[in-house]
């Protein structure tokens, strides 16, 4: 199957997560090539990660990364915290935003389990 042009696939990629690799993988074995940000290197914004997150029906404190010692380290599970002391902690410190975040035409998605990331693709029908 060759995927259509005209459907991107944005992949926010942590090449060290194993959940990450495998929905890479999945997506690149349907036939798409794509985007692939490394948020650890790049950084989020504020208006990224409030885009990402309203796309995916998902509070910033939904999408807090829970198995990481930053975030423990950072008291994020703290549930005095508002969305927007947990936003700045994911801007200060990306590694504390949950991986993979995959976005297409269909819609965004944290892909934990990696199937998930079938919602988002088309299927092989519907790519001629």
């Amino acid at each position: 199957m060759t995927a259509p042009a005209d459907f991107p696939v944005v992949i926010h990629h942590n090449a060290k997560c194993g959940t990450s690799r495998n929905t890479l993988t999945i997506i690149e074995e349907a036939g798409y090539t794509p985007t692939v940000i490394n948020y650890l290197d790049t950084g989020w914004t504020r208006p990224q990660l409030l885009a990402l997150f309203a796309a995916a029906g998902k509070t910033p404190r939904e999408m807090l990364r829970e198995k990481n010692w930053d975030t423990e380290t950072l008291g994020a599970f703290d549930p005095s915290l508002t969305d927007e002391q947990i936003l700045d902690a994911m801007i200060a410190s990306p590694v504390l935003v949950n991986r993979p975040i995959v976005a297409t035409p269909l819609g965004v998605r944290l892909c934990r389990p990696k199937e998930t990331v079938l919602e988002i693709l088309k299927p092989a029908s519907d790519t001629n």
